[in-house]
C-alpha cells in the first residue's frame, strides 16, 4: 500500500506560483513512476506531469514551460512547481504513483495510488 498526501495548493494571482508536494508513505518511491494530474469542475481528469523511476519527464502541452515536475528520494516526495499560472489552470491537483509497469504515463489507469487532492486556484 502507498498512502500519498498532497499540499501546497491555495488561492493565487493569475502570473503566481505555486508549489505542490505530494509526500508518500508505505513504500519508497524511488522505483515508481509518479505522476500529476488535475479535474476542473465539470471537466474529465487531464495529465499535467510525470516523472519516471529514471528521473525522466513528461509534461502536458497546456503546462510545458511554466510547471515542472521534480522527486525528492530521500524525503519520499514528489514535486510540482508552476510558475506563471493561468485562471485556467484552477482545479483539483492529484498526486499518483505507478507501482506497475507504465509505458508513457499519461493515462491515469497507469497509476494504482492516488492522494486526496489539493485544491489550486488561480484568480484573474
Amino acid at each position: 500500500q502507498v498512502q500519498l498526501v498532497e499540499s501546497g495548493g491555495g488561492l493565487v494571482q493569475a502570473g503566481g506560483s505555486l508549489r505542490l508536494s505530494c509526500a508518500a508513505s508505505g513504500r519508497t518511491l524511488t522505483s515508481y513512476a509518479m505522476g500529476w494530474f488535475r479535474q476542473a469542475p465539470g471537466k474529465d481528469r487531464e495529465f499535467v506531469a510525470t516523472i519516471k523511476a529514471s528521473g525522466s519527464t513528461y509534461h502536458a502541452d497546456s503546462v510545458k514551460g511554466r510547471f515542472t515536475i521534480s522527486r525528492d528520494n530521500a524525503k519520499n516526495t514528489v514535486y510540482l512547481q508552476m510558475n506563471s499560472l493561468k485562471p485556467e489552470d484552477t482545479a483539483v491537483y492529484y498526486c499518483a504513483c505507478a507501482v506497475g509497469f507504465v509505458t508513457l504515463g499519461t493515462r491515469s489507469y497507469e497509476y494504482e495510488y492516488w492522494g486526496q487532492g489539493t485544491q489550486v486556484t488561480v484568480s484573474s
